[in-house]
């Protein structure tokens, strides 16, 4: 039987001379003999067990796991596909974290950004966003005042976050047409020049609990025309355009940036009264 030399097996397996040591004194591969001087001697077995052991160590997989294997206590493959699995849960785990840092980088420089504006900078933000709503359309002085943010001298770490998410938002084109498809859509149930009056929401939001004749009649009664299936026909698609989540979204973060009370969002509402105009 060859055996070999503590410096020529480093030399067989790539690993160090102080690394078979290691393994050596943790029991994991021991030396086969020692020679009479009291060296550390090794055969083909250990030399093949010290492959392994490198292999295992190289994708990562733990001494005590490498031991149960070297013992036979589980095999090679199963440690792969186990360990295989765990990297699909890191790996998944990766992406998302890389994803996640990448928004907060981006958020972060809008951050920045927009921290560094004038109080008249925000003031110009805020006008084009609403000029693209409203502008044009005659009555909404009222429902443009309570859609205006207004960022404090002293803002809270939380009011500065929100109105970071608002801008981001306000500045969205698809967000500005859909609220401009809202407010037209309010004008086409009133007269130019007109008194204001309540919207469709305002309207389904008064009925409580949720009656689609009750509704459909408060509606009819608002726009003083008769209740037909036209007009409830009218009245569901106000009130599913209303039913969006950005709505929703911006309201809140109106809230926070101004400071208002919390008040409970009206998208619950909104959804019942819907399912009950549906019948």
């Amino acid at each position: 039987m060859a055996l070999y030399p503590i410096g020529e097996l480093s030399r067989r397996t790539g690993l160090t001379v102080k690394a078979i040591r290691f393994y050596a004194d943790r029991g994991i591969v021991p030396a086969t003999r020692r020679n009479a001087t009291g060296h550390r001697l090794y055969d083909e077995d250990a030399a093949a067990r010290l492959d392994l052991v490198r292999s295992l160590r190289n994708l990562g997989i733990d001494l005590p796991t490498i031991r149960r294997v070297l013992d036979r206590e589980v095999t090679v493959a199963d440690v792969a596909a186990a360990h295989a699995e765990a990297l699909d849960v890191t790996i998944r785990a990766l992406r998302f974290r890389r994803a996640a840092l990448a928004v907060i980088a981006e958020r972060s420089e809008l951050v920045h950004q927009l921290a560094g504006h004038t109080e008249e900078e925000r003031r110009r933000l805020v006008e084009e966003f609403l000029r693209a709503t409203f502008d044009g359309l005659d009555g909404f002085a009222g429902v443009r005042r309570s859609l205006t943010p207004s960022l404090p001298d002293d803002p809270t770490p939380e009011q500065i976050d929100a109105w970071v998410e608002l801008v981001t938002l306000a500045q969205d084109p698809d967000f500005r047409a859909y609220l401009r498809s809202l407010a037209e859509q309010h004008a086409a149930d009133r007269e130019p020049g007109s008194v204001p009056r309540p919207d469709a929401v305002a309207v389904a939001r008064s009925i409580t609990p949720p009656d689609a004749d009750r509704i459909a009649a408060a509606y009819a009664d608002v726009l003083g025309e008769p209740d037909t299936p036209e007009l409830r026909h009218r009245l569901l698609a106000r009130l599913e355009l209303a039913d969006d989540p950005r709505r929703y979204r911006y309201e809140r973060l109106l809230a926070v940036v101004n400071g208002w009370a919390r008040e409970e969002s009206d998208e619950a509402t909104i959804r019942r009264c819907i399912e009950t105009m549906r019948g």
